[in-house]
């Protein structure tokens, strides 16, 4: 038999992030010391808190199904989160909880992307945004950032060139991955004036809100003048309170827009877990000391990692959030190829720029241990790689 599979389907790579943690598995299956730089994740065990008030739900018989968009307590702390954070437009009734952040952006994707769509993309942009435009039908107009260090303001005029009234969605992600940018005020005001000018809905990716550096803050997009109505901010708990397994995540916007997407989440996915739902009450109003000591950990190592690379001469724009970096390690070359070479010579997992639509640079994790950081930049020295 020959089957026939969708269009759609095709219209998408596999996920370039997990194909380098897939050949990472292979090797250290084989025996092989492989220093993963590629993961997207923490590398802290959930704070203890967090497990108990999974026990405690699990043993307080919290296994069946929810309300479809989460349960009360869990929406209320998350509005109650939003209004801390300026986000004063949105209440509970605003709020859907969903199997992980990804899942809550391919609901919004296909919410609101219709056949022949167009969406911005602010480039190095993460893999899976091109993959769940296209398959929602969309398509894609990208501006690159890379010439400005991966801010925001020095690519306003870019953006507004690649901008017009047929632009359905803009997807902002700040503090950004792969970059680890944050974008400041003055552009997310930028940002504002297009959107507005073209009657553009904007979503705000802020997986990595609680994860920066040096006193800078990342503004919520939906603060700002003009964007109460038209943003959709996206969040969730892997980044910031270490859940990457746990699957949970969220999103707040319009009435009309919740009530949409609300079809999509329960013929999909039903509901987010019982009681993974309750551990994420206490998460978000029980777990700060823990966040801020994992994110102090990561401001920590990204200052040993970023001296590591400047005593090689390997020019790194200077992250302000999240825990990537994108050192530039092929300008004239191949990136992809490089980190063929850095898994396979020095078993240095990487991810190519080109996954993120920016050639030349790899995205590299500081979610390891300072030896683990230094042992991969040694191998990459020792192979002639920086």
């Amino acid at each position: 038999m020959t089957m026939d599979f969708a269009s759609r389907v095709g219209r998408v790579e596999p996920s370039a992030t997990l194909a380098i943690s897939n050949k990472a598995a292979e090797l250290e299956a084989e025996g092989k010391d492989v220093v993963d730089l590629s993961v997207g994740e923490p590398d802290f065990d959930t704070p203890e808190n967090i497990k108990d008030a999974a026990k405690d739900a699990l043993d307080a018989g919290h296994t069946g199904y929810t309300s479809s968009n989460g349960i009360p307590e869990l929406k209320e702390a998350i509005a109650a989160k939003l209004h801390d954070d300026g986000l004063t437009q949105y209440d509970a009734d605003n709020v859907i909880v969903t199997p992980g952040g990804k899942q809550a952006l391919y609901e919004i994707f296909q919410t609101v992307i219709d056949d022949g769509d167009e969406v911005a993309l602010l480039d190095p942009a993460w893999v899976s945004y091109e993959a769940m435009v296209k398959l929602a039908g969309g398509t894609l107009t990208r501006v690159d950032t890379a010439a400005h260090d991966f801010q925001l303001e020095g690519a306003l005029d870019d953006l507004a060139e690649a901008v017009s009234d047929e632009t359905e969605l803009l997807v902002v992600n700040s503090p950004g991955n792969p970059h680890g940018a944050v974008y400041s005020e003055d552009a997310l005001e930028g940002v504002r004036d297009l959107a507005v000018e073209h009657d553009i809905t904007v979503i705000s990716d802020e997986i990595y809100k609680e994860i920066t550096y040096d006193g800078v803050e990342a503004v919520s997009l939906g603060t700002l003048d003009g964007m109460e109505d038209r943003t959709v901010t996206l969040n969730g708990f892997s980044k910031a309170y270490s859940m990457t397994g746990w699957r949970l995540g969220y999103f707040a916007g319009p009435e009309e827009l919740v009530s949409q997407a609300g079809k999509v989440h329960s013929h999909s996915v039903s509901c987010a877990v019982n009681f993974v739902q309750h551990a994420g009450v206490e998460a978000i109003t029980n777990t700060d000391e823990a966040v801020e000591e994992m994110r102090q950990a990561f401001a920590e190592r990204r200052e040993f990692l970023m001296g590591l690379f400047e005593d090689h001469g390997v020019h790194v724009p200077e992250p302000q959030g999240a825990f990537y970096m994108m050192p530039e390690i092929a300008p004239d070359g191949d990136d992809t190829e490089w980190c063929d070479k850095a898994i396979s010579e020095a078993q240095v997992a990487t991810v190519p720029g080109t996954a993120f639509g920016t050639p030349g640079y790899a995205r590299i994790s500081y979610a390891n241990s300072k030896e683990r950081l230094e042992e991969a930049v040694d191998r990459l020295a020792e192979h002639d790689l920086i």
